[in-house]
Parts: C-alpha cells; sequence; structure tokens
C-alpha cells in the first residue's frame, strides 16, 4: 500500500472513531458546564414512590464515608432519605425536622455525625447516623446578641478538624457563631451590617482547607460572593459572583462548588443553576448557567443560560465527581443526578 492510500484509510478509521464517539455522547443525551467540568443529566435518579417517602423542600446532601448519599428535606414522614450512588433507597428516617434547612457531615476519630439545622425550631442538632440525638444547640442568649429564640434562625453548621464547630445564622441575625467540640460558645463575629466584614443571608459556610492554613468560607447571598475569614473572624478575602445568588459552598478536592438559587438577583424565580471555581477562585464551569467570562480579570455578571434547574439548593460531590442537586421550591422533585464526562 503507498502512502496516500495510507493516510486516507487511517483518516477513514479515525473519523469512524470519532463518529462512533459522538454518537455515544449523543446516546447519553446533552452535556452541560464548560471547559473540562461537564456533565449528563439525568432527572429520574432520586425518584421514589411520593405517597410512602415524600419530599417537599429537597434541601442539602452529603456523602458519608459508606458511600451513601444521604438527604435532607422539611418533610417529616421521613427527614432524611438515605441512597446509594445508582439511586436506590437505603434507609430513610426523622420527623422531628419542620424546618430541616443545613446538613453537614462530620467524622470524629472515625465515627460519623450529623448536624442539622432547623429553622422553624431554631435549633442544632448533632445526631448519629442513624438519627439519635446527641447534642441540641439552641439561642445563645449568653452571646449578649439575641432577645429571645426567633431571633436565631441557623441554616448551616462548618465542623473543623479539632471538633469545633461553627453554626450560620443565615435567616436569623447573620452572625457566625463558633462553639467547642463540647457544645459551649467561644465567640461570634460577622452580623447584619454594611460594611465588606459584616454579612447578609449568611445561608452556608464550610471549613476550607484547601491552602496551607483553614478558613472559613461563608455565603453572601444577597450580595452574590463568599466571604473568607480566619478561623478567628478576620475578613480576608472576598470571593465576587456578580449574578449568582449562591447557596452553600462545597469543598471536593481543589475545587469549590456551589448551587445558586436564583440569578441575577434573588427577586427572579426559576433562574438557578450550580457553578464551579477552581483552586484560584475562578469560576470554570456553569451546570445550566452562561459561559464564565473574564474580562480585565473581572468576572462578568452570570445567570441562567438552560431550563435544567429551578431552584437548586445545594450540591453533593461524590467519590467519583458526579454531583447530586437538590431543589427547594421546585415541585417536589426528588434530587437530580450530573455525571462527569
Amino acid at each position: 500500500m503507498d502512502r496516500r492510500k495510507f493516510i486516507q484509510n487511517s483518516s477513514a478509521v479515525t473519523a469512524s472513531f470519532f463518529i462512533a464517539k459522538d454518537l455515544f455522547a449523543i446516546d447519553k443525551g446533552p452535556v452541560y458546564g464548560h471547559n473540562n467540568m461537564k456533565y449528563t443529566l439525568d432527572t429520574k435518579w432520586g425518584n421514589l414512590d411520593s405517597m410512602k417517602f415524600p419530599v417537599k423542600d429537597c434541601h442539602e446532601m452529603v456523602q458519608d464515608k459508606k458511600g451513601r448519599i444521604i438527604l435532607l428535606t422539611n418533610e417529616t414522614k421521613n427527614n432524611i432519605l438515605i441512597y446509594n450512588t445508582s439511586g436506590k433507597l437505603l434507609d430513610a428516617w426523622g420527623h422531628d425536622f419542620p424546618g430541616g434547612h443545613g446538613l453537614t457531615l462530620s467524622n470524629e476519630n472515625g465515627t460519623e455525625y450529623l448536624y442539622i439545622t432547623d429553622t422553624d425550631k431554631h435549633q442544632v442538632y448533632k445526631t448519629t447516623m442513624d438519627g439519635k440525638i446527641v447534642l441540641t444547640i439552641d439561642v445563645p442568649l449568653e452571646a449578649g446578641i439575641y432577645k429571645n429564640a426567633k431571633e436565631f434562625v441557623p441554616t448551616e453548621v462548618a465542623v473543623h478538624a479539632n471538633g469545633d464547630f461553627f453554626i450560620a445564622d443565615g435567616y436569623g441575625a447573620q452572625y457566625i457563631l463558633h462553639y467547642g467540640n463540647d457544645g459551649k460558645l467561644k465567640g461570634h463575629f460577622g452580623g447584619r451590617g454594611q460594611g465588606d466584614e459584616y454579612l447578609d443571608n449568611a445561608h452556608g459556610i464550610v471549613v476550607d482547607t484547601r491552602y496551607e492554613k483553614p478558613s472559613l468560607l461563608v455565603t453572601d447571598r444577597t450580595r452574590n460572593c463568599f466571604k473568607r475569614y480566619s478561623m478567628e473572624g478576620k475578613l480576608q478575602e472576598i470571593i465576587s459572583l456578580p449574578g449568582a445568588c449562591v447557596c452553600r459552598p462545597v469543598i471536593k478536592n481543589d475545587h469549590l462548588y456551589a448551587a445558586v438559587l436564583r440569578s441575577p438577583n434573588l427577586d427572579k424565580e426559576g433562574s438557578g443553576f450550580v457553578t464551579i471555581l477552581d483552586k484560584n477562585n475562578k469560576v470554570v464551569s456553569n451546570i445550566g448557567g452562561t459561559e464564565p467570562i473574564y474580562k480585565d480579570g473581572k468576572l462578568q455578571t452570570m445567570s441562567q443560560a438552560e431550563k435544567i434547574l429551578f431552584h437548586p439548593h445545594d450540591v453533593c460531590v461524590d467519590n467519583d465527581e458526579n454531583l447530586y442537586v437538590a431543589q427547594w421550591a421546585s415541585g417536589k422533585v426528588y434530587p437530580y443526578k450530573f455525571k462527569r464526562v
């Protein structure tokens, strides 16, 4: 075979391979996202018999060391639904959290616990993995910043490696409250105000361990940003996300993920998407949102581009870097799964 015929035959084989590859991708459905963070969507992954296992608002999700995906809903027939990664229901429990909102997993010397915030009961609970309450946090009147329990509306908890934990009062007075692992208050920072160090809709919080020193990332949803504080509560950085009304920050490996409840502001219903940032806190992908564009180093305003999500409230990233998205006020839909491609 001469060189020309060899090249022609090789090109035909290569073209066939790529055509087959493209058809395979098409068979899997549309691909969402940008750059190297792209996903296919399965809207039926978490569907259950709604008569037996109903949901109201699907608020937050975590993955435990067994690989199980745990969902918190404010439906008291079953506040906790536990799935495997294929969407099979493994367990259900919980009838006492009518305002179940925040769900955080902690690991204490190999034993896992859940922290649940309840915005209706104005309390935070630490539970075993099967639902036994081992600690209850009420309004911290001793801090001198609350007059009554109704002013305390906790939305999220972050747990430090030393066992200390931080409560975000995201629907209340906007403080971040620092507790020791014994459940005793150690301090607070933030609060409602106009300066950068203050917060407005401090919806979520996480301990960010991606850098040399751990820090606290806190949601400032109304102002479309995350704020980084030292573990002592000193403001260090503002991560501006114009157009994105973000929920809690979620760390997995070097990336930062967040559900965007609405865009470009909280007034626009049904306008959510998911955003992903790299280790430098630069947006690299928006799932269901506009392509992230930077001009002169400044991120341009983002918004919903595809109607695949209504009001996403949280993102859970599994060990294979697939995503599970829980939604608030979205027609009582079960979680969606986005498979990494």
